[in-house]
């Protein structure tokens, strides 16, 4: 909607994961170092970590896009809190195998084969699994047992693991001593410092055709570094809204006042706000104090629901201007068929 107005070919601050945008930050450029040693050594595990939106993902999917050559067959898989023989049928269904119905060994002995072929035909395997910090322990000791299966002393099976902090902490645990033993690199991606925060929104604008419009203040940059504290899916979100703020208003420089107006906005929404703690029932004692939480802060209620108000107030006139530009750009279409 704003690319036609800043006469972008895409849009720049998008949250899906495109190789396109890959920014080299310090610590980016390190990890995929880290990635292209340990899939030069073709063993083990590699793990990599961080905070999320730091772009682990990202990092991957841009080291997979040199792979694409036929060489590699890639297994990818999103952890959500898998048990341990459901770890192995999404790894074999990654690899295109049937899984459902099987027993373990059967499970186990389809998986060794399917690797072994691919090996004797001078092909890789490479296991990527995102969200690895949901995988129980024993889910992991599953994956360290696939990488048991050797082909004349050859691995058959590498494997990427993606996790938050967390994810270290279990890998740490005494039960994954042997684990440990076979992760030949790891690397945490940490957040982003206010000149790579600046070098990061330039190069994204850069990407799809940027010539200066609109431009940032200074001070705009250093409010949207302390906001998304360098986090690179956090700048996404704050500077995609900020450049439809700027198309709505139709501003070609974006400075403090318009990023702090758009972070304002930010705080009214759901993903933004802080959990509310809630008293579970059938306690006295909580139920007293919440009450008495009750009557302290209800004198608050009338300034809390006005600001609220006027946050809503404020998005609403934002919306009709853009509801009637997209109504115009309708209604011009079908005068033009």
């Amino acid at each position: 909607m704003y690319e036609s107005y800043y006469h972008l070919r895409d849009k720049p601050f998008q949250l899906n994961p495109d190789p396109r945008f890959f920014f080299a930050s310090k610590g980016h450029k390190r990890a995929f170092a880290y990635l292209e040693y340990g899939l030069s050594l073709g063993e083990g595990f590699i793990v990599i970590t961080g905070d999320v939106g730091a772009g682990k993902t990202l990092l991957v999917k841009s080291l997979l896009k040199k792979l694409e050559n036929g060489t590699y067959l890639i297994g990818q898989l999103v952890s959500t809190q898998l048990d341990a023989d459901d770890t192995l049928r999404s790894v074999a269904a990654s690899f295109g195998l049937q899984a459902e119905g099987l027993t373990k060994s059967a499970l186990l002995k389809s998986l060794e084969d399917y690797l072994r072929l691919a090996v004797r035909q001078n092909r890789r395997p490479l296991l990527i699994v995102d969200e690895a910090q949901n995988l129980d322990p024993r889910a992991v000791e599953e994956l360290r047992m696939l990488s048991n299966f050797h082909e004349n002393d050859k691995p058959l099976l590498q494997s990427f693991l993606l996790g938050q902090p967390e994810f270290r902490d279990t890998i740490q645990s005494p039960e994954m001593l042997q684990l440990r033993q076979r992760v030949i690199a790891s690397y945490h991606l940490g957040p982003l410092d206010r000149t790579e925060t600046i070098q990061y929104i330039v190069h994204r604008l850069n990407t799809v055709g940027w010539q200066g419009n609109p431009t940032f203040s200074e001070d705009a940059f250093d409010i949207i570094h302390n906001f998304s504290a360098g986090v690179p899916r956090r700048i996404n979100t704050l500077c995609d809204r900020l450049l439809l703020f700027g198309y709505l208003e139709e501003r070609n420089v974006l400075d403090a006042a318009a990023v702090q107006e758009v972070i304002s906005d930010l705080k009214q929404e759901v993903h933004h706000q802080q959990p509310v703690s809630r008293q579970e029932p059938g306690n006295p004692q909580i139920n007293q104090g919440a009450a008495i939480s009750f009557g302290q802060s209800s004198a608050l209620i009338p300034e809390e629901l006005e600001a609220r108000l006027i946050a809503m107030e404020r998005s609403i006139n934002r919306l009709i201007p853009l509801v009637r530009k997209v109504l115009h750009t309708v209604t011009a279409g079908k005068d033009n068929e």
